[in-house]
C-alpha cells in the first residue's frame, strides 16, 4: 500500500514537471526574422564564420552553399577573395575590399594624391646626364662658380653630392649624382628623385653610347627633358647634326613640331648657361611641381657614409613636409633622430622645406642610396616600425625571386588584368636587326597589352642593360649575341630574364604567347644513367626486385626508365623505387650496386640494360 502511494506521489511529480515544461513551451519568444544585409566591407581573410556574421546568416548556410559549388569546408576555414565574392553574389550582396596601408609601408604611402588646397609650389630638383667628357662637370662647375661670385644663394659641396642655386628670386635643385648607374639604381628601389634630366651633348662630337643611355633612362623615368648641345664655341661644332641624332632618339625639338626644347650653351665660358636655368624655370612652371610643406617629413637618401667620428652620415632629399632638427626619421631599415642637419653651404639649419637637400647625423645604421626615409611623432614609434621593416625584409630576402619581370611572370599578370605595358631591353649584333626586331615587336597587340621597347642596340648585353631592366621591370632580349659571366651572374642577382634567339619570327611567336597567357615551358629529355640488370628477385606484394650495377652517370629516384633487352626498348615507365642495402636512397652513381622496382612492370631479366632519364626545362633558342 505504502509502495502504491509513493509510485503514485512519483506519477504525481512527473505529472507536475510535464505541466511546468508545458507552461514553459507556451512562453517561449518566437524568433526575430532576418534582416537582409545589402552591402558588406572587409579588409583582410575571413573565415566561414566571420563571413557568414558579416552577412548575418548561419555559418552552416555559408558552408551549404559552398557545398554545392564544389567546395568542402568547415566554420574556421579561410575563405580567398573570389569565393566571398562568389557568395555574396549568390545572396545579392555587395562587397567591398578596403586595402589598408600599414605604416611600415610608408613608400605607398607617397604615391597617394593629395588635397590640391594643402599644396604649395617647390624648387624643380634636376638631374645633369650624358656621355663622359661632353661637358657635364664643366657645366655644374660653371652653374656653381657664377652664383658664389654673383654672393646669391648657392654655391655647391662635392661630399654631399647636391645643391641649390637662386635663379631671379626662384630656387632649383641639382643633383650631382655618379652616373647612369646610381640614377637607375634608385629608381630600382622606387625613389622618384628627379623632376627634370637635362642631357649634355658635345656639338662637335655627336651623340655617343653613354648619350644614348641617358636618353633611355630618363625615357623610363617618364620626366621632361632638355638638350643641352655644349661647346657650341668650338671649331667642328654642328648643332644641326645633334638636333637630328637627338631626334632619331625620340627628342624632337620644338622647332620641328615636337615638345623638346634644345638650348645652345658653352659650359666652359659660361655662353647660355643663364638661359638654360631660365629654361628651367619655364619647364618647372609648366609641370607646376608642389608639395605640402605641412606635414611630416618624407624623401630619398642621394647617399650616405659611414664616418668614424660622426657615425652614419646621410644626404636626403626632402620630396614633401618639413623635416626639423629632433625628428625621428626611419630610412630603409635604419632609424634614429635628427641630431645635427647642414645644408649645402656646411651651415647648420633646423628645418628643410620639400626640395631640399640636407645632411643628417643620428641614424643607427648607413641606408642604401635610394631608399625612401619618412619622419614620425616618436622614436619609440620609428624604432618599431624599423624593426618590422627589418624583419619583412629578411623575410622576403629568404624567399627572394627578384624585382624583375620574367615572361611566366608576364603571362600570369596579364592574365589578372595587372600589366598593360610590357618593357623590352633589345641587344643585337648589328644595329638593323636590332631595329627590325624593335619594329616587329611594337607591332604585337594582345588582349590591349603593348609592347614597350625602351633600348634598342647594337653591342653585346652589358651591366647597364641589366641595371635598366631592373629599373624599369624589362625583359632582356639578345640576337646573335651573348652576355659574359660577369653580366650572367648580376642578372641572376638582380632576377631579370634574358632571352637569347637567333631567328626573328621564334622571339615574335614567344613573346606573341606569353602576351596570350599561353606560354608553356620548353622541356627536352635528357639521359642521365644506365644500369645492368645483374640478378632478379620476386616478392609477393612487391613484385620483380632487380638487382643492377650503376654502368653509367646516375639513377635517382622518380626518375623516367627504359628497359633494353638486346637492344630494343621494351618498356617505357617510372623507377618504382630504389635502394642501396635496405635503405631507401634518391641517387646511386656510377660504380655502385642498387635494388630497384619499375612501378607498373615485372618482366625483368638478366642481362637487361635499365636507362634512366628526366624532362629538364631548357631555354628556348
Amino acid at each position: 500500500m505504502a509502495r502504491q502511494q509513493h509510485r503514485r506521489g512519483n506519477n504525481n511529480r512527473k505529472g507536475n514537471n510535464n505541466n511546468r515544461s508545458r507552461n514553459t513551451n507556451t512562453n517561449f519568444t518566437p524568433k526575430k526574422e532576418r534582416v537582409e544585409v545589402k552591402e558588406i566591407t572587409y579588409n583582410g581573410p575571413l573565415s566561414v564564420g566571420e563571413l557568414a556574421e558579416k552577412l548575418n546568416r548561419n555559418a552552416s548556410e555559408v558552408i551549404k552553399l559552398l557545398f554545392m559549388m564544389g567546395t568542402m569546408v568547415t566554420i574556421n576555414s579561410t575563405l580567398d577573395d573570389e569565393t566571398i565574392e562568389l557568395v555574396c553574389m549568390e545572396w545579392n550582396v555587395d562587397v567591398h575590399k578596403e586595402i589598408i596601408i600599414e605604416e611600415s609601408d610608408f613608400e605607398e604611402q607617397m604615391e597617394e594624391a593629395e588635397d590640391e588646397a594643402l599644396l604649395e609650389n617647390r624648387p624643380p630638383v634636376v638631374t645633369i646626364m650624358g656621355h663622359v667628357d661632353h661637358g657635364k662637370t664643366t657645366l655644374l662647375d660653371t652653374i656653381r662658380k657664377t652664383h658664389v661670385t654673383e654672393g646669391e644663394f648657392g654655391g655647391i659641396t662635392q661630399h654631399i653630392g647636391a645643391y641649390q642655386v637662386n635663379v631671379k628670386g626662384k630656387r632649383v635643385t641639382f643633383l650631382d649624382t655618379p652616373g647612369h648607374e646610381a640614377f637607375t639604381a634608385m629608381r630600382a628601389r622606387g625613389a622618384k628623385v628627379t623632376d627634370l634630366v637635362i642631357i649634355v651633348v658635345a656639338a662637335d662630337d655627336g651623340v655617343m653610347p653613354q648619350t644614348k643611355e641617358a636618353v633611355d633612362h630618363a625615357k623610363a623615368a617618364g620626366v621632361p627633358v632638355i638638350v643641352a648641345v655644349n661647346k657650341i664655341d668650338k671649331a667642328g661644332a654642328n648643332r644641326e647634326r645633334i638636333v637630328s641624332e637627338m631626334s632619331e632618339l625620340g627628342l624632337m625639338p620644338e622647332e620641328w613640331g615636337g615638345d623638346t626644347i634644345y638650348a645652345d650653351i658653352s659650359a666652359k665660358f659660361g655662353t647660355g648657361v643663364s638661359d638654360l636655368l631660365e629654361t628651367i624655370l619655364v619647364v618647372s612652371e609648366v609641370y607646376n611641381f608642389r608639395a605640402n610643406p605641412n606635414k611630416l617629413a618624407t624623401g630619398t637618401v642621394i647617399e650616405a657614409k659611414l664616418d668614424k667620428g660622426r657615425g652614419p652620415v646621410t644626404t636626403l632629399l626632402v620630396q614633401g613636409g618639413t623635416l626639423h632638427t629632433g625628428d625621428a626619421v626611419v630610412v630603409g631599415t635604419a632609424f634614429g633622430k635628427v641630431r645635427k642637419m647642414t645644408d649645402d653651404h656646411g651651415r647648420e639649419i633646423k628645418k628643410a622645406l620639400p626640395s631640399t637637400p640636407v645632411e643628417i647625423i643620428g641614424l643607427n645604421d648607413v641606408p642604401i642610396a635610394g631608399d625612401i626615409f619618412k619622419a614620425f611623432d616618436h622614436e619609440k614609434k620609428a624604432r618599431q616600425i624599423a624593426e618590422t621593416r627589418l624583419n619583412n625584409k629578411i623575410a622576403s630576402e629568404r624567399n627572394a625571386t627578384g624585382a624583375a619581370m620574367s615572361l611566366d611572370d608576364l603571362a600570369r599578370q596579364i592574365e589578372e588584368g595587372e600589366v598593360q605595358e610590357v618593357n623590352l631591353i633589345i641587344k643585337a649584333d648589328v644595329q638593323g636587326s636590332a631595329e627590325a626586331v624593335r619594329a616587329s615587336m611594337e607591332k604585337i597587340d594582345v588582349q590591349g597589352v603593348r609592347v614597350n621597347v625602351i633600348r634598342s642596340q647594337a653591342g653585346a648585353i652589358t651591366e647597364s642593360d641589366i641595371l635598366l631592366a631592373s629599373a624599369s621591370h624589362a625583359v632582356i632580349y639578345g640576337f646573335n649575341v651573348r652576355p659574359n659571366a660577369l653580366v650572367r651572374k648580376k642578372a641572376e642577382e638582380e632576377g631579370i630574364e634574358i632571352r637569347l634567339h637567333n631567328i626573328i619570327y621564334k622571339a615574335l611567336e614567344e613573346m606573341e604567347n606569353a602576351m596570350k597567357g599561353m606560354l608553356a615551358p620548353v622541356y627536352e629529355e635528357v639521359v642521365i644513367g644506365q644500369a645492368e640488370v645483374r640478378q632478379i628477385y620476386k616478392v609477393s606484394k612487391v613484385g620483380t626486385i632487380a638487382g643492377c650495377m650503376v654502368t653509367d652517370g646516375c639513377l635517382r629516384k622518380e626518375c623516367g626508365v627504359r628497359l633494353i633487352r638486346e637492344g630494343v626498348v621494351i618498356y617505357t615507365g617510372k623507377l618504382g623505387s630504389l635502394k642501396r642495402f635496405q635503405n631507401d636512397a634518391k641517387e646511386v652513381t656510377s660504380g655502385y650496386e642498387c635494388g630497384l622496382t619499375i612501378e607498373n612492370f615485372n618482366d625483368i631479366k638478366v642481362d637487361d640494360v635499365i636507362e634512366a632519364y628526366e624532362d629538364q626545362q631548357v631555354e628556348p633558342e
